[in-house]
């Protein structure tokens, strides 16, 4: 009974907006706003076909790629300087300056230097994707039980079975949300990336449709995008509660008990 009325819950709204959509547009002569039941009667002919395969499935493996570097590389980083004050403190001014350049304007600099190919794409990616997980993974380590950290030097533990086993899982909660943050922001860039120099991929194909007047397609190809991210973050949220079971549930008692 629960499933069920979660379920009810968070497909509740989308229906609502969806038949909203249906009938509010079912009667509309605007060209650049048509009806959804002409967008979704092209949503089954362009994505059911051999364009998935060929712009869809390419998108999201370049969005794969990058955030799968940007998790090692901001994880890596960011338990090296969490672990370091005077790293920390010597690389901030650096991160800063880094951080405050929005990706977007980098995405010509990157094609110049990169070319046209899947590897600028998953370039732009991680220098967005990179910093929510560097960030997150600093303050997760630096926010480590002293304590605990005393104690597990006092008892001659390792350094690196310190991380293992106490530093990372204390870090793991702000780790996961920095990486949930990244996921949002690499659909973002990867749609931003494939509209400049591509040839292939779903921003390459909204836009194409935009330069060509296929507005009706346009318009799936953004539902097509959202559908994706809903998908993702849901695969997400699933792995997060699974790797991240024992915090959850020590949340919840705690709100039990409290």
């Amino acid at each position: 009974m629960r499933i069920l009325r979660r379920i009810l819950l968070a497909l509740g709204l989308p229906v609502v907006l969806v038949a909203l959509w249906w009938f509010t547009s079912a009667n509309s002569t605007s060209y650049y706003f048509p009806p959804l039941s002409t967008i979704l009667h092209w949503f089954g002919k362009l994505w059911f076909s051999a364009r998935f395969g060929q712009d869809v499935v390419p998108s999201v493996l370049r969005l794969f790629a990058g955030f799968v570097i940007s998790a090692i590389v901001g994880v890596a980083l960011g338990i090296t300087l969490g672990l370091t004050d005077a790293l920390r403190r010597g690389a901030e001014p650096v991160l800063e300056f880094l951080r405050a350049i929005p990706p977007t304007v980098l995405v010509p600099v990157i094609s110049i230097l990169a070319g046209i190919g899947d590897g600028s794409k998953i370039v732009v990616i991680v220098s967005g994707c990179v910093w929510p997980v560097l960030l997150n993974t600093i303050e997760g380590v630096r926010a480590a039980d002293e304590v605990m950290v005393d104690t597990c030097r006092s008892f001659g533990i390792t350094r690196t079975a310190r991380l293992w086993h106490m530093v990372l899982p204390a870090a793991s909660p702000q780790i996961a949300a920095g990486l949930k943050q990244s996921l949002s922001i690499g659909l973002i860039l990867m749609v931003i990336g494939e509209m400049f120099a591509a040839t292939n991929g779903l921003g390459f194909s909204i836009v194409q449709f935009q330069r060509s007047f296929a507005i009706p397609q346009m318009w799936s190809g953004i539902i097509l995008l959202g559908i994706i991210g809903f998908l993702l973050s849901a695969l997400f949220t699933v792995v997060e509660k699974r790797a991240l079971s024992w915090y959850l549930g020590l949340r919840e008692s705690q709100k039990r008990n409290g």
